[in-house]
């Protein structure tokens, strides 16, 4: 009874594919320390750690994806709470799971976009 909802209903990962036009595009992915959590050509599907285990520690990934005569990009991954941790601790009168026990695990949080997908810009490609 004293376990949170987000945390009985979701996991503590998360799957994210990436994938880019054109295919074959290197990808780095950094967490909030810089420490690369994730690597490989798109598209991939990886799986990412929602929590760093300190209370409310919600992750911070950011995605870095580059090829050969295209611009290299750099874009975030945002990490927001869930509806099961909003609204699901509600019958518990939410303390025991806002409070106590879902600000330690990842179940609480969301990554998105859970599909990322990106048109990667030919060098030298003149806007429209």
């Amino acid at each position: 009874m004293l376990t949170g909802c987000a945390t009985i209903v979701s996991s503590e990962t998360q799957d994210v594919t990436l994938q880019t036009q054109p295919p074959g595009v290197k990808f780095v992915i950094q967490d909030e320390s810089g420490r690369a959590v994730a690597e490989g050509y798109t598209p991939k599907t990886v799986t990412l750690a929602k929590s760093n285990g300190n209370y409310f520690g919600k992750k911070k990934y950011r995605v870095m994806l580059e090829r050969a005569g295209y611009i290299p990009q750099t874009l975030p991954l945002k990490e927001s709470p869930n509806l099961w941790y909003l609204l699901g601790n509600i019958p518990l009168l939410g303390f025991p799971g806002w409070l106590g026990v879902d600000p330690f695990y990842g179940g609480m949080y969301k990554i998105e976009p859970a599909r990322l997908q990106i048109i990667m810009d030919p060098v030298g490609a003149r806007g429209a």
